[in-house]
C-alpha cells in the first residue's frame, strides 16, 4: 500500500459552529482519505478524528493578545520537538490564516488589515469612556502585531493563499500586492443537513417553540458584530413597512443595545427576537420565510448558502463574497448598497406578498446552493495543495 503524504496542519481551534473552523473541520474529514494528517491545534470539537493525528497545543488562558502569543510559539515549538524526536517531518504545512510562518498553503478567511480599517475609528481613545481604555489598547496592539504577521507572510510569493472569496483575494492585492499562487475556493454546506426536506420536518416545531403565528413572514439574520451584518439597516427597512405580521429573528451573541434607539421606534421591539446560537442552526432556517443579510463587510458568510440550501429566498449585500454565487433575480436578491434600507424594505416587503416570486427564489436558490458543498471545497483545497506539492517535489528532482 502506498504511503500517504503527509500534511500538517496547524489552527487554533476546531469545531463546526464557526464560519472558518467549520470549513477547516469539513475540509480535514475529507482531506484524510488521502493525506496523513498531523493537526496541532489547542482544542477539537465535532470532529471526526479516527484518520487525523491531533497533537494537542497546550492552551495559555490569559488576555487574547498573550494567549495569541503563546499559541504561535507553542506550536512552533512542539512541531519542530515532534520531527526531531519522533521524526514527524512535514512535506507541507497548512495553516488556517496567521498562525505560523513557515506555512506552504494558508487558507484565507479573512484579511486583518481591511478589518482594522473598518474599525480604526472605534479603536480611537478619547472617542470613548477612559474606563474602555484598557481593552482598546489590547485590541490596538492585537491587531498591529497580526498585521505585521500579514506583511510578512502574505507578502511572500512563495506561499500559496486560498481565499473564500474573489472579494478577498482582491484585499490581499490591495493590501499585499497578491494576485499570483492566490486561489479562490468557495464555502460550501452539507446538503443532507441543509434541505428543504429537513426544514419541512423542523418548520412547524420551530415556528410554535418561537411563537411565530402562521400568517406571519419571518426574517432571519444569523452572526455577531451585527452592526457590521447590516441590522440597522434591516430593522430601518421593517420600521417602514405597514405590514405587522413581518418579524425579524436575529441570531447571536451580540449587545442589542446599541439597537435601542431602532426598536423603541413604532413598536418595533415587539416585532424583533433576539435569540441564542443553537448547534441546529438549521432550526431557525426552518422557522424563516426569508433570509436578509445586508452585510456592510463579509469575506463570505455561510447563513445565506446554508439558507439557501434549505430553501429560503435570501437578500445579501453586494459588500459581501457570498453575493458572487448569487445571481440578481433569479436565486436571490443583491443589494447593491448596504444601507439602502428603502429598497430593502421595498423586497421584502415583496417577498412577504408575493408568493409566486418568493417560491420560484427559494427553488433555484436551492439548486444553486447544490453546487457548493463540503465535498467541493475540499476538493478545490486538496487541488491547491497538490500543485504545491508537486512544485516542490519538481524542485528537488532538478536539485
Amino acid at each position: 500500500m502506498q504511503r500517504k503524504h503527509r500534511l500538517t496542519v496547524v489552527s487554533p481551534f476546531l469545531d463546526k459552529r464557526h464560519g472558518t473552523e467549520t470549513c477547516i473541520a469539513e475540509q480535514l474529514e475529507r482531506l484524510a482519505r488521502d493525506y496523513e494528517i498531523h493537526l496541532y491545534s489547542e482544542r477539537v470539537e465535532d470532529v471526526d478524528l479516527s484518520q487525523i493525528h491531533w497533537h494537542r497545543v497546550p492552551a495559555l488562558p490569559g488576555p487574547h493578545l498573550t494567549a495569541y502569543l503563546w499559541w504561535f510559539a507553542a506550536n512552533s515549538i512542539l512541531r519542530r520537538r515532534h520531527a526531531k524526536r519522533l521524526g514527524v517531518t512535514p512535506e507541507l504545512i497548512y495553516a488556517a490564516g496567521i498562525n505560523c510562518l513557515d506555512a506552504d498553503v494558508i487558507s484565507v478567511h479573512i484579511v486583518f488589515a481591511k478589518f482594522h480599517q473598518q474599525v480604526e475609528k472605534k479603536l480611537r481613545l478619547f472617542s470613548n469612556p477612559i474606563t474602555s481604555w484598557p481593552v482598546l489598547i489590547h485590541r490596538r496592539l492585537y491587531y498591529r502585531l497580526v498585521r505585521a504577521l500579514e506583511r510578512r507572510v502574505y507578502s511572500r510569493p512563495d506561499v500559496c493563499l486560498v481565499t473564500i472569496s474573489h472579494k478577498a483575494a482582491e484585499d490581499l492585492n490591495r493590501f499585499y500586492n497578491r494576485n499570483e499562487n492566490v486561489r479562490v475556493v468557495y464555502y460550501g454546506c452539507d446538503p443532507k443537513r441543509f434541505c428543504t426536506q429537513r426544514r419541512s420536518e423542523l418548520r412547524e416545531t420551530a415556528r410554535n417553540e418561537l411563537g411565530l403565528r402562521e400568517n406571519e413572514f419571518a426574517v432571519l439574520l444569523i452572526g455577531n458584530d451585527w452592526k457590521n451584518k447590516g441590522l440597522t439597516c434591516l430593522l430601518e427597512a421593517v420600521s417602514r413597512l405597514a405590514n405587522r405580521a413581518i418579524r425579524v429573528l436575529v441570531v447571536g451573541t451580540d449587545d442589542a443595545t446599541p439597537f435601542r434607539g431602532l426598536l423603541e421606534q413604532d413598536n418595533l421591539a415587539a416585532r424583533v427576537q433576539f435569540l441564542p446560537p443553537r448547534p441546529d442552526v438549521e432550526y431557525y432556517y426552518a422557522a424563516a420565510d426569508l433570509y436578509a443579510g445586508p452585510s456592510l463587510e463579509d469575506a463570505f458568510a455561510l447563513p445565506p448558502l446554508e439558507a439557501m440550501a434549505c430553501g429560503l429566498p435570501v437578500i445579501a449585500s453586494r459588500k459581501a463574497g457570498v453575493s458572487e454565487v448569487i445571481h440578481h433575480g433569479e436565486d436571490g436578491l443583491i443589494l447593491e448598497n448596504p444601507e439602502d434600507a428603502q429598497t430593502l424594505a421595498e423586497w421584502i416587503g415583496r417577498l412577504a406578498e408575493d408568493q409566486d416570486f418568493r417560491g420560484n427564489l427559494a427553488a433555484k436558490a436551492v439548486l444553486t446552493a447544490q453546487k457548493y458543498t463540503w465535498e467541493s471545497n475540499a476538493a478545490g483545497m486538496k487541488s491547491a495543495i497538490e500543485q504545491v506539492r508537486q512544485a516542490r517535489q519538481n524542485v528537488s528532482r532538478e536539485v
